[in-house]
């Protein structure tokens, strides 16, 4: 791959990955907004607000940090499978996109009873849904953290894939 095109990758990647971690900041917010909120307007909102950003924002720069992390990967003098960084980064973020891609459903569900209902605000089992939303948003964020910390110091050591073609 020609250099131009290699930046343009790695440019790519850390604008989706740094637009990822922004968009978990701020789902974290509503979140622990709906959740602290005795207002059903906020609440519901809160709820919208998070489908909305789940579905349109985080969603879709998950894939593309994944994608683009493999092209810049396999582009690069680091390669896909040589450095343990790598793959621990890889599997760090394909992890974190499943998870994320499980709680579409849960995050649907709050947004939906809060359109059909104010008594969402209120209710016991909106309530520990949300709290599970907010755990996971934490737990993502840690994630992405732990990820960037690899992708910036580069810990040493190749895989044993790496010292077989060497």
């Amino acid at each position: 791959m020609r250099q131009r095109w290699r930046k343009a990758a790695l440019t790519l990647h850390v604008v989706a990955s740094l637009g990822w971690l922004g968009a978990v900041v701020v789902f974290l917010v509503l979140a622990l907004a709906a959740l602290r909120s005795d207002q059903a307007m906020v609440t519901a909102a809160g709820y919208v607000a998070m489908d909305l950003s789940v579905r349109f924002a985080i969603v879709p720069l998950a894939v593309v940090t994944l994608l683009s992390g493999v092209v810049s990967s396999l582009a690069s003098h680091w390669g896909l499978v040589r450095h343990w960084w790598v793959l621990i980064k890889l599997a760090l973020v394909a992890v974190a996109t499943v998870v994320l891609l499980l709680q579409l459903q849960p995050v649907a569900a709050l947004a939906d009873a809060a359109v059909a209902s104010s008594s969402v605000a209120g209710g016991g089992q909106w309530r520990a849904a949300v709290v599970s939303l907010v755990v996971h948003a934490i737990g993502g964020l840690l994630v992405l953290l732990a990820a960037t910390v690899l992708a910036v110091y580069k810990p040493r050591g190749l895989t044993g894939f790496r010292r077989q073609r060497a």
